[in-house]
């Protein structure tokens, strides 16, 4: 009898232990950022989150007793190393969900796989060809770049400009945003009187601007996230063109700024208020998570906060608000991210829905512009 007593202990005793283990069993997250090459400031601090996410998360006890696995790969902004990364957080390390990738190209070219192994992916990059048409299991947190285009010429309408030129880099980002410029530019009273471009890896933008500079646009729109943006600040300069500059949201990092030195200062472009929330009023219903998140970020890593970092934010919070919700189920996180309702951001509040996997419109965007080296609301 006592063998019997001590079998049926010793045999609840290993059930519990195995409950217990399941119990400790990580929610494994994926994340593909572009942590090094030419996005790297990008990259980095959409890294630098989601570990700082990861450690908030776990020291609290984790999500429902699960600790919180946050398994980061560096695409290096390279398209065969997304798809490379993606493949093995699939497969070998059978994440839940996957937050970036950091550039739009990269996106593009990890779609494919996302569909046909049905797990949910949150792109950090902003090109609205990555939601456009819909794709059940893509969704992303920055905001839409025609959105950013309409800002834009909105702001020009203000100031009576009516002619423009633009120059684009030809990778993803630029090619989707040179697409929306071109788009939108006559239902929104825009001539462009000079469409140049520019290579990822180019370093010296002289020739095409000299060509714009001989043409009677009254503004220049840059648009790219390579540090080419820099260089045509700075080319601009150094040919004494003195028309107003535009930049994409792809600016929203001071270092970007920071590189093109006086260069820089007046240059205008829309982006999320996590570069201005300082001037936001108290009830702003942004005002408590950006300020909660510029705090945690600059005192961890002794850097300004960028909107880029921002995106992997709301990525990886919208996932641990589904885990939390429905627990670790691919197609529940996918079914609870598009049923997301005023769920507060760095990047607005987004509102998802089968036909919207963005959630977001244009009033998300801030104008902002360089004044003394720093990012202030534009006037």
């Amino acid at each position: 009898m006592k063998k019997i007593v001590w079998c049926m202990v010793l045999g609840v005793f290993l059930l519990s232990l195995a409950a217990a283990a399941r119990a400790a069993e990580p929610y494994k997250v994926g994340a593909v950022f572009a942590i090094t090459g030419p996005a790297a400031w990008l990259g980095e601090p959409e890294k630098n989150t989601v570990k700082m996410i990861e450690e908030e998360i776990n020291a609290q006890g984790g999500i429902n007793g699960h600790p919180l696995e946050v398994i980061v790969e560096d695409t290096v902004g390279d398209e065969a190393k997304a798809v490379m990364a993606v493949n093995k957080l699939i497969n070998k390390d059978d994440v839940l969900a996957i937050v970036g990738p950091t550039r739009s190209g990269t996106t593009m070219a990890v779609i494919p796989i996302i569909e046909k192994a049905e797990i949910p992916l949150i792109s950090c990059a902003a090109a609205e060809a990555i939601v456009k048409p819909i794709r059940k299991w893509v969704f992303k947190t920055p905001q839409k770049d025609s959105d950013a285009v309409i800002r834009i010429y909105e702001k020009m309408k203000q100031m009576k400009i009516s002619k423009i030129a633009i120059i684009t880099a030809t990778e993803g980002f630029g090619m989707e945003g040179r697409s929306q410029l071109l788009k939108l530019a006559p239902e929104m009273g825009i001539t462009i009187v000079a469409d140049e471009t520019y290579g990822p890896k180019d370093t010296d933008m002289t020739a095409q601007l000299t060509k714009i500079k001989g043409t009677d646009a009254q503004a220049l729109v840059n648009w790219s996230i390579v540090p080419g943006q820099t260089t045509v600040i700075r080319n601009r300069r150094q040919l004494g063109m003195t028309i107003p500059m535009f930049q994409s949201h792809g600016f929203g990092n001071i270092k970007y700024a920071q590189a093109a030195g006086e260069a820089a200062e007046g240059v205008l472009f829309p982006a999320g208020r996590l570069l201005v929330v300082n001037s936001l009023p108290k009830n702003h219903p942004q005002k408590e998570v950006l300020t909660k998140y510029k705090k945690d970020y600059e005192t961890r890593f002794k850097a300004d906060v960028s909107t880029f970092g921002g995106h992997a934010y709301d990525a990886l919070y919208l996932v641990i608000a589904a885990l939390k919700k429905v627990g670790p189920d691919r197609a529940k996180i996918r079914d609870f991210i598009e049923q997301q309702k005023n769920f507060v951001g760095t990047g607005g509040v987004f509102n998802y829905s089968p036909e919207d996997h963005t959630g977001l419109n244009k009033d998300a965007f801030e104008m902002i512009t360089v004044k003394g080296g720093e990012f202030v609301p534009a006037q």
